[in-house]
């Protein structure tokens, strides 16, 4: 065949292929549109899950008159006049292909009418303009979506399965638009309803749940141009799938590697092997910094620095969940309960590293240091009331609020969080006693985490030491891998690693840290490698350094089976009081339990 150019239609269906994958598409495009138009309530009615009616009516700016029928063009758009204008897009649709590309693969009905104006009109693909009867605003109806293109419309699902996508869609827009309300309608039944002026907070429970609120501390952090805030799932509640992830950069959702791949490092350590953490993010950025252009849909961004974007999110986010705690204010008891623990369980202030009976077998190097006192979990007269306790877990990165506080005066003495020990149970798990009821700990997993924790900061405090290899590890890892070695030299040489061209396509290994000498070099090297040719950057040399510090903390914490006294117990629970992360051992394990009274009350039929 001979080179002609493509009908008009032909050319629209193609584009629409982009942008419309599917009902769930087209809400997502129309309420960005809405969005953008400054509506404060959005409405959408469906049939048959999208695929018969969608329907989305906004209270927004309105459309002009003149400009409805240029609306549905290819490439029509006022939200950008200038290529220099891509370099700050602050919109969410700038593209002017939504209206146009639906309106080729639909039968599409676009009726407005502007602010303050007291005309609508209507325009309908192919067909001239018309006056209409509407309030401010635009609604958009969609009818029969992919009738035209029967090869598009057979791999739609049930309606079932469409609509389940559309709720997410408009989820996921929800959640970063609480000044906005949004109505959706399935064959006239409301299926969602999400107020407008709702608090970050509420607006997060009502979107992902009472489960999620209850297991969520709230995040932020700010560098430079850079803001992180949100809520962050707490490692306890991590879920066994990735369906609750939702990050978004300047207000508009983002399915990005670079992104997940920060959120995976941060949550690292904490995490059980193949749980997901479920978290809602909100990163705002200099527009100029971020190109929103990359992709038709818009779900993929690219920063112009991406290291400092990444090293940002991964501080912020290892220091929220790093500072986490069992709880941050101590929980008050009645004085003969104190009296009575006190004599059952005395306290006795942490020991320095040499009197510690249950570390015995760390080397030298690693004793855990003596606690600064007034980090010891001494009793105190600090207290909080209900009336301060925010909805959500934590009311600020880093604290916690998992007990309900109590009013009492302050003369009343105070129990530390995990109580004080009771007994041990088959040599692997500490009961003790707190005022909600009976808290277990696994002896093991606790001393593994606060073991854990105090090699890293005797690795970090130590800096990172180089060992050269007796027999340099030579590596055919191809020319482009070669070139990246040498782009990234400064960073891998500070990472603890020398490494040398010796060909076109090869590399030695001279130095290693320390503390993977006795590792595969080989395939540190390649990781990282493959970490900077797909992300800019690697974690590869952190992450194993982790997993080998990980590993003697396991082997160097005290095993099942040892029995101990109860001072040991109760030196114990005051270390993992106040221990990063202490929650999770390394593995991702739980450290402790807490049953409540009412727990147990209810096992044993007890008030019923």
């Amino acid at each position: 065949m001979r080179i002609h150019l493509l009908p008009p239609e032909l050319i629209n269906q193609i584009a629409a292929g982009e942008v419309v994958e599917r009902p769930a598409s087209v809400v997502k495009e129309l309420l960005e549109n809405s969005l953008d138009a400054g509506a404060h309530a959005i409405e959408i009615d469906l049939e048959e899950g999208g695929s018969r009616l969608i329907r989305v009516r906004d209270d927004g700016d309105g459309i002009h008159p003149e400009d409805l029928l240029l609306s549905l063009d290819r490439h029509a758009t006022s939200k950008i006049q200038h290529f220099s204008d891509l370099e700050r897009v602050a919109s969410f649709g700038f593209r002017g292909e939504a209206l146009s590309s639906i309106a080729s693969v639909s039968r599409l009905t676009l009726t407005s009418r502007l602010r303050n104006s007291t005309d609508a009109w209507c325009v309908t693909s192919g067909e001239p303009i018309r006056p209409a009867a509407h309030p401010e605003g635009t609604t958009v109806e969609v009818r029969d979506l992919f009738y035209n293109v029967p090869a598009r419309r057979k791999f739609l699902k049930s309606a079932r399965t469409e609509l389940g996508h559309l709720e997410e869609a408009i989820r996921r827009t929800a959640l970063s638009h609480t000044e906005v309300g949004f109505h959706l309608r399935h064959q006239r039944r409301t299926l969602q309803h999400f107020p407008a002026q709702q608090q970050d907070v509420h607006r997060v429970a009502a979107v992902l749940g009472e489960d999620f609120a209850a297991s969520a501390i709230s995040i932020e952090g700010e560098a430079n141009d850079l803001r992180l805030w949100g809520f962050a799932g707490l490692p306890t509640a991590a879920r066994t799938q990735p369906d609750q992830q939702y990050f978004y950069v300047n207000g508009r959702t983002i399915r990005d590697r670079f992104i997940a791949n920060a959120v995976r490092h941060a949550y690292e350590g904490v995490l059980y092997q193949g749980r997901h953490p479920a978290y809602v993010f909100f990163l705002t950025i200099d527009p100029e910094q971020v190109d929103v252009n990359v992709h038709p849909t818009k779900h993929e961004v690219r920063f112009r620095d991406g290291r400092a974007v990444h090293d940002f999110m991964v501080q912020t986010l290892r220091q929220a969940i790093a500072q986490t705690r069992v709880w941050t204010v101590e929980t008050p008891i009645s004085v003969s309960f104190a009296e009575e623990a006190a004599e059952a369980n005395p306290f006795t202030p942490a020991p320095t590293p040499a009197s510690r009976p249950y570390e015995a077998g760390i080397r030298e190097r690693f004793s855990p240091r003596s606690l600064p006192s007034d980090e010891r979990r001494e009793p105190s007269s600090q207290r909080i009331s209900t009336t301060q306790r925010e909805p959500f877990y934590g009311a600020s990165a880093g604290q916690s609020c998992l007990f309900t506080p109590i009013e009492t005066s302050a003369a009343v003495p105070t129990v530390p969080p995990l109580g004080y020990a009771l007994a041990q149970l088959h040599g692997i798990y500490v009961l003790a006693e707190n005022l909600h009821g009976l808290v277990l700990v696994d002896m093991h997993a606790a001393h593994e985490r606060i073991t854990f924790e105090r090699l890293k900061t005797a690795w970090a405090e130590d800096s990172i030491r180089r060992q050269p290899l007796l027999l340099p590890v030579t590596l055919e890892v191809g020319e482009r891998a070669v070139d990246l070695a040498e782009e990234h030299a400064d960073e891998i040489r500070a990472l603890g690693l020398e490494l040398e061209r010796l060909g076109r396509g090869t590399l030695v290994v001279r130095q290693v840290p320390t503390l993977l000498a006795q590792g595969d070099a080989a395939a540190l090297v390649k990781d990282l490698l493959s970490d900077f040719a797909e992300h800019g950057l690697s974690t590869q040399v952190t992450e194993r350094v982790d997993q080998v510090l990980s590993s003697m903390a396991c082997h160097g914490s005290v095993r099942a089976h040892r029995r101990l006294s109860l001072a040991e117990m109760n030196t114990l629970l005051r270390d993992l009081e106040t221990t990063e992360r202490c929650d999770q051992c390394s593995h991702g394990r739980p450290t402790w339990v807490q049953l409540r009274l009412t727990d147990l009350d209810r096992l044993f039929l007890r008030g019923s």
